[in-house]
């Protein structure tokens, strides 16, 4: 499998094939291998990326969590917690060839209606913009993401 090459620095992941042909990749968070799509390799890439460059603890990381919205079951790709138990980041992964536009800041701003994270971050692993929701639900973009500890 052809994985292409992200915005990132370059990290080393836990890949196999299973005896059906299915690409794998070990997932951090959950311990366990997950089928390998291209917003899965953005995912892992994010996972790593917000751990080891940004000090977020793996502990604080929910994968692939359901929530429901309008009488629907979504899945959020990823929130990451503040050790009092809220919400602190809401994570939105999409493919490297889906655009970023406003449909999809769109829809990661309705997830997090739910969550009521004070930071979303939404990447394709190309792209990645981060907002800091302010008073009222309107929101900042950020230049640079911050770290765990200045967020707790």
């Amino acid at each position: 499998m052809l994985l292409p090459k992200l915005n990132f620095p370059e990290y080393s992941f836990r890949l196999r094939k299973t005896s059906r042909g299915k690409h794998q990749i070990f997932d951090r968070v959950r311990k366990k291998f997950v089928d390998l799509s291209p917003e899965e390799w953005v995912r892992q890439h994010l996972i790593v990326f917000l751990s080891e460059e940004h000090s977020f603890p793996l502990s604080a990381f929910s994968v692939e969590k359901g929530l429901k919205l309008n009488n629907t079951f979504k899945r959020t790709d990823i929130v990451i917690y503040a050790k009092t138990g809220k919400a602190l980041v809401l994570v939105e992964c999409k493919e490297p060839n889906v655009e970023l536009d406003e449909k999809v800041i769109q829809q990661s701003l309705r997830y997090n209606l739910t969550h009521n994270a004070p930071y979303v971050l939404i990447s394709n692993g190309l792209q990645h913009f981060s907002v800091q929701i302010t008073e009222g639900q309107k929101g900042r973009i950020l230049t640079r993401f911050p770290n765990y500890h200045d967020i707790q």
